[in-house]
């Protein structure tokens, strides 16, 4: 190639320098992707990204003052339409749906869902990187992406040892083996992973885990542990071989706050969001990559708490870490702006959670996402850190047979008005009647319902948290139909090259395989592993 450049003559520089052009064009087109992003929202679908959305053009209208539509609720369409107030994954120019259905349920969880994009196999709920059979085990597209010289990164919103992120570096007959999870994952010797901490790392979870010091491991095979905020965002510019960069605050099950938590309660800023947490992967990843072989690297992103938002029928929650997670995605564009021809960016969710619905039967076909807009904090914060103060001052001598124990107390709506901006006189008297008695029911542990009837209504969460976010989803036009995954088809988004595959209706199990292909490994998914259990 360089003596061709010797070679050139006045006479016929136009033909050589456009010969030049056509052959680095052809190399570039042949070339196999470098840089590889696969980001995956937990419980998200469509109607989550909808809702997003919609919230989204709903805050810039009411922030510019413009009207909204011709009837009071009418979301004018130019909002939406307004790139402005799109999320970057629904902008990218290829796009496909996935089925989600698991070995024998067409509600998978996250363990299988996770096995169908990492392995390429379906198999049973609660099972990762194994066969049905919980009896062979098999190669991550992370761990095969590792073998051929590329840099790998793993993140996440929740616990680094949780199914989603231990799809990528681990097989395990039972997701609640965390503790062998975490063994695994510090065996793994992946470059980088970044977000939460670790549910069991010194001792089993349950029967039949591990009984390690994971700690201990990480340290004796090189791994560098980071948890605050500047020795986090210093691998921007000193990247490290082998590190795991864990959030400072831990909220819930090791988990990071939720993105509305972080936002008004971290006042001091010491926490990191999912969108620096990939910039920071992003870079440390790179810087790396460029000191040894160029051969690129693999970054897996799972905005983790979308689902457990969903799980809480909390819509304001799982739309903050919706647009976290698309922030990240907007990370990862910028990267694709510098290596456009070497890049591949996939987005997608690993199954629906809560029987989310853009529309409710008492709005019918009108939408009211202002409503949305007062509610300052996660249940989980609110439940966690709120509710417990209030319920010590007020239980002693509380009887539930009363009824209107919460109209009286002039604290709680006070407090349900300014943590949710949920007006009790705007209510009408079946939602009075609910807050009521799961005001009771959080109180007492008693209300005038059945035990049938107070699952159905609550599921498990803080009767009154749960209530609160319900009645407010609904004034928004907003419903719920599970507190668990539903079967809903999920919609796939991707830029870059070789993103041509993931245009279509497929299933799950084949976008592990296409990524393979895209990375040009020649073994043919599944690729099976030796047992390590």
């Amino acid at each position: 190639m360089f003596k061709f450049f010797k070679v050139i003559t006045k006479k016929n520089w136009m033909a050589s320098y456009m010969f030049v052009v056509m052959l680095l064009v052809s190399a570039l087109a042949n070339a196999e992707v470098k840089y590889v992003f696969f980001f995956l929202g937990d419980g998200m679908s469509f109607s989550q990204i909808q809702t997003t959305e919609a919230a989204m053009a709903s805050w810039y209208a009411k922030s510019v003052g413009m009207p909204m539509g011709p009837g009071k609720g009418d979301l004018n369409a130019d909002y939406l339409l307004n790139p402005n107030n799109r999320l970057y994954m629904t902008q990218l120019p290829v796009q496909g749906v996935q089925t989600t259905y698991d070995a024998y349920s067409l509600n998978t969880d996250s363990a299988s869902a996770g096995t169908a994009f990492a392995s390429g196999i379906k198999t049973l709920s609660g099972v990762i990187n194994m066969d049905a059979s919980k009896k062979q085990s098999y190669k991550s597209i992370g761990e095969l992406a590792h073998e051929r010289g590329m840099k790998v990164g793993v993140m996440t919103s929740v616990s680094l040892d949780h199914a989603t992120p231990a799809s990528y570096y681990a097989s395990t007959p039972s997701r609640g083996y965390y503790n062998y999870i975490g063994t695994q994952l510090a065996q793994s010797n992946y470059e980088f992973f970044g977000g939460g901490g670790f549910l069991s790392p010194t001792k089993p979870e349950t029967t039949g885990d591990t009984s390690n010091d994971v700690n201990a491991l990480l340290v004796k095979n090189g791994y560098t542990v980071l948890n605050d905020r500047q020795s986090i965002l210093s691998l921007k510019n000193t990247p490290k071989a082998k590190v795991v960069a864990i959030n400072p605050w831990l909220q819930d099950a090791s988990a990071t706050p939720y993105n509305i938590d972080k936002i008004n309660y971290d006042q001091n800023n010491k926490n990191l969001s999912l969108a620096e947490m990939t910039d920071v992967a992003i870079a440390n990843l790179e810087g790396l990559d460029l000191q040894d072989g160029g051969k690129g690297f693999f970054l897996m992103v799972e905005g983790g708490k979308i689902d457990w938002a969903c799980h809480a029928n909390d819509a304001v929650a799982a739309m903050g870490d919706i647009i976290d997670f698309d922030n990240a995605v907007g990370r990862a564009l910028a990267f694709y702006n510098r290596h456009p021809n070497e890049t591949l960016i996939v987005v997608t969710g690993d199954h629906e959670t809560g029987g989310m619905s853009v529309g409710h039967a008492t709005t019918a076909y009108k939408a009211y996402y202002d409503k949305l807009f007062g509610q300052r904090t996660s249940f989980q914060y609110f439940t966690a850190s709120i509710w417990p103060d209030f319920k010590k001052k007020y239980a002693t001598g509380y009887d539930p047979s009363q009824p209107d124990n919460l109209a009286k107390n002039q604290e709680m709506l006070t407090l349900m008005q300014n943590v949710f901006g949920l007006d009790w006189n705007s209510l009408n008297d079946d939602q009075k009647k609910k807050l009521e008695d799961a005001f009771d029911k959080s109180m007492s542990g008693k209300n005038n319902n059945s035990d049938a009837a107070n699952k159905l209504l609550y599921g498990g969460y803080e009767p009154i948290t749960v209530t609160i976010t319900h009645i407010l989803n609904e004034q928004a036009g907003i419903g719920w139909t599970s507190y668990s995954h539903t079967g809903q088809p999920v919609p796939v988004y991707a830029i870059g090259k070789e993103s041509e595959r993931f245009a279509g209706f497929y299933d799950n199990t084949d976008i592990a395989k296409q990524l393979a292909k895209a990375l040009g490994i020649s073994n043919p998914l599944p690729v099976k592993k030796e047992n390590k259990i």
